[in-house]
């Protein structure tokens, strides 16, 4: 190699190792060039390895999993998803605003959160084409009771129609309109602390009026859980400003700060929050 191109190389790994101390990000290297012309330029390509560490060096450089392509990939493969949500989230994949439908691990992953609980009665605030809810009334006993709130009655025609091809109509009570004048209409029928479980995926900007609503619907010892709280990775990044990124944030700090419940941020699909209500003083 020439020695201005050793000296180039030795430039962009300098670079390169700089930006992983900022990052915290493990990965390797690979140095490639054009033989054919001693001006070639050199490329440094990265190949993430998929772990990081936290910046702070009190957490004992504790490695955690990146979720790349392929790996999200062999998470759905091992995801079990039933015939009938599979074709819910494949009509869904063609419809405007797919993306705000959750996916497969998270819907397993809500639906295991109401069998431990053994819930009953569940609240769901942002049904979308209703592939949550349907995860959720799938495995609800018989008796089971899902209000499901969404405004779109586009979106919501959708859900219907795989509530009743799972044949679990019976255990949904669909409100069509805003979410926030069915929650008030509960709590006016006298339904406070008489729900086990609800799921919270709707206008980020108005999380802390529905999040207020239904921690007075949840009985003391039931789970609120919120979607949608990393938004992207935009927590996280000083420079993204937008309303929803900025509610976000003051949301999950609000949420961090409430002795009202026990909290647990786990980085499930968009991010999600789960909030145990704590027993009442």
């Amino acid at each position: 190699m020439h020695c201005h191109s050793l000296a180039r190389s030795t430039q962009l790994l300098t670079f390169a190792n700089s930006v992983l101390k900022r990052s915290s990000t493990t990965h390797r290297y690979v140095i490639c060039k054009n033989a054919s012309t001693v001006s070639s330029p050199i490329v440094v390509a990265s190949i993430d390895t998929s772990t990081t560490t936290a910046s702070c060096h009190s957490y004992g450089g504790k490695q955690v999993i990146q979720v790349n392509q392929a790996l999200y990939d062999y998470v759905l493969a091992h995801t079990r998803e039933p015939q009938v949500l599979r074709e819910l989230r494949e009509e869904t994949s063609s419809m405007r605003g797919s993306q705000m439908q959750v996916s497969p691990d998270q819907g397993q992953f809500l639906a295991m959160l109401v069998r431990l609980m053994g819930a009953k009665r569940c609240i769901e605030v942002g049904v979308y084409t209703g592939y949550s809810s349907l995860a959720v009334a799938l495995v609800l006993p018989e008796c089971g009771h899902l209000v499901a709130c969404e405004r779109d009655e586009v979106s919501l025609g959708v859900a219907q129609k795989y509530f009743g091809r799972a044949g679990v109509t019976q255990k949904v009570q669909v409100h069509h309109g805003m979410a926030i004048d069915t929650l008030i209409m509960l709590l006016r029928k006298g339904q406070a602390n008489s729900y086990d479980f609800a799921f919270l995926d709707a206008d980020k900007r108005v999380y802390r009026d529905y999040y207020e609503l239904l921690l007075q619907l949840i009985r003391p010892g039931g789970l609120i859980v919120i979607d949608n709280v990393l938004w992207h990775g935009k927590v996280a990044e000083p420079q993204e400003k937008d309303a929803k990124t900025e509610s976000l944030r003051r949301f999950n700090e609000f949420i961090r700060l409430d002795t009202r419940v026990d909290v647990s941020m786990v980085p499930v699909g968009d991010g999600m929050t789960l909030c145990r209500k704590r027993d009442m003083v």
